[in-house]
């Protein structure tokens, strides 16, 4: 059995169990609900967009996407996720070799037959020294431990790859109600507390209206994954709704160097 360590304890979120679960839980409990829910085919989303930064910071908009899962919690049974890399280079898209992925809420299996699937494509490859130190998938495995019951995961990070890549990957394991897409992204990066506003607020835009061309380098660390969304939702017709839009400068820091956050819930229109 080959597990995935946990590698950002107590850099992003708490080692303990308990302490984990009460963040976590608060999190969801406390996430902002849609104001202007899309009349939706069922109840929860398709896929959803949530940051990845240390739960202090960012852990607040995390749980405005993921508790948007509750009516899924006994439908969802794999969630595909996509991450950027944040600490080795990665061409196309980085699958694991993995068995399990640990945190400190125990194992998450990995979905084996998928991922079979999925080296066939030449922008697939298993990379698992690209997955041991990265954070953006690892962030959100305790946040899906707490909202949905059994489930496993595709773990995904996105490299320099084209779109059009990523779509295709999404085509391929789209499939029905059990399975959930999850791609994780901060938005601006380092910018004063108005600069970053604005610059998120165009990046909201852009998602809400389904347009990957207006999402640059500075919008956010993990626009490959959102544009390669993007590109798909037209052709399985779904709508976009921002649940939250803040930054570090209203959750836990200062306001004159600041990352942005930002939750999304896409959902099948009727």
């Amino acid at each position: 059995m080959k597990i995935r360590k946990a590698a950002v304890t107590e850099l992003f979120y708490p080692s303990s169990p308990a302490v984990l679960s009460g963040v976590v839980e608060t999190c969801l409990k406390n996430g902002v609900s849609p104001k202007q829910p899309i009349p939706s085919t069922r109840a929860w989303p398709k896929a959803v967009i949530a940051p990845h930064a240390g739960f202090s910071y960012s852990g607040a908009i995390a749980g405005s996407a993921f508790k948007t899962l509750a009516a899924g919690r006994k439908t969802i049974r794999r969630v595909v996720m996509l991450g950027p890399a944040h600490r080795v280079y990665v061409t196309g898209l980085a699958a694991s070799s993995a068995d399990f992925f640990e945190t400190p809420l125990g194992l998450v299996p990995v979905d084996k037959t998928a991922m079979e699937k999925l080296v066939a494509f030449p922008q697939v490859h298993i990379f698992d020294e690209a997955h041991a130190p990265e954070h953006s998938l690892e962030t959100h495995l305790p946040f899906l431990q707490l909202a949905l019951d059994e489930f496993s995961i595709v773990p995904l990070i996105v490299g320099e790859s084209s779109l059009q890549e990523v779509a295709q990957v999404l085509d391929a394991l789209w499939d029905g109600d059990e399975t959930l897409i999850a791609v994780s992204s901060d938005l601006s990066h380092f910018h004063s507390y108005e600069a970053a506003r604005e610059l998120d607020q165009s990046t909201a835009r852009a998602i809400e209206t389904l347009r990957p061309q207006d999402i640059r380098f500075e919008h956010a660390c993990g626009r490959v994954a959102i544009n390669g969304l993007l590109t798909v939702c037209p052709k399985y017709n779904l709508g976009a709704t921002t649940l939250d839009l803040r930054n570090s400068g209203d959750t836990c820091g200062q306001r004159d160097r600041v990352v942005g956050y930002g939750a999304w819930a896409f959902y099948e229109k009727q």
